[in-house]
């Protein structure tokens, strides 16, 4: 599985399908979206002009329901397991505690996605929350930025606490976050963890 993190949380993972987790600021068209997963409504997480520019003719959209009135192909709540065309995958609350950014009562969502024989997390915009301490993925994409999120040493906290086989951090170096956070989460994670930098690595 190739993996790109394209800019803030955008993810592009390439292998038997081709499959974007909230594109953000992708200005060149590529229509080569398989499917298009989106996390919640803000615009650096549902930017249409980036949809536009992935999708095709066969693209399959998946929408929290803060967008069901956009065009998609599935409408998805939290706590719910589904499949399309054969991809698994469950919806895991995404919410701050305390934060007012990412009310829980909006339900929004991350994805636990079973893709190749490996289990990715796609945590979305989201604190530590208790849902969150209860998957065990192999792949944990983890936002790091602060203010909107959880900040970089509650994730690396969290990510010690789930032990994955690889985390990439995500949602920080632009609209949030020094471009060096990245750097700074890797030293603090535990040796037996991968951990992958794709933003200012």
């Amino acid at each position: 599985m190739k993996i790109d993190v394209i800019t803030q949380a955008a993810i592009k993972m390439v292998g038997e399908k081709t499959i974007y987790f909230d594109p953000y600021l992708i200005k060149d068209e590529y229509h080569d979206a398989d499917y298009i997963f989106i996390t919640h409504d803000h615009y650096d997480h549902y930017d249409e002009e980036s949809i536009n520019n992935i999708k095709k003719d066969n693209t399959k959209i998946i929408l929290p329901m803060c967008l069901k009135d956009k065009p998609n192909n599935l409408v998805v709540e939290p706590n719910k397991e589904y499949e399309i065309d054969n991809i698994k995958f469950k919806t895991i609350p995404s919410y701050n505690l305390e934060k007012p950014f990412h009310p829980r009562e909006k339900e929004y969502v991350g994805y636990l996605i079973e893709l190749e024989g490996l289990t990715y997390y796609i945590m979305g915009d989201t604190d530590v929350t208790s849902e969150a301490l209860e998957i065990r993925p192999d792949v944990c994409f983890v936002p790091i930025g602060g203010k909107f999120t959880m900040d970089y040493l509650e994730a690396v906290d969290y990510i010690n606490k789930i032990k994955p086989k690889k985390v990439i951090p995500i949602h920080y170096g632009s609209i949030i976050g020094d471009i060096t956070l990245g750097k700074e989460f890797k030293e603090k994670i535990n040796n037996n963890i991968e951990v992958e930098i794709k933003i200012g690595g």
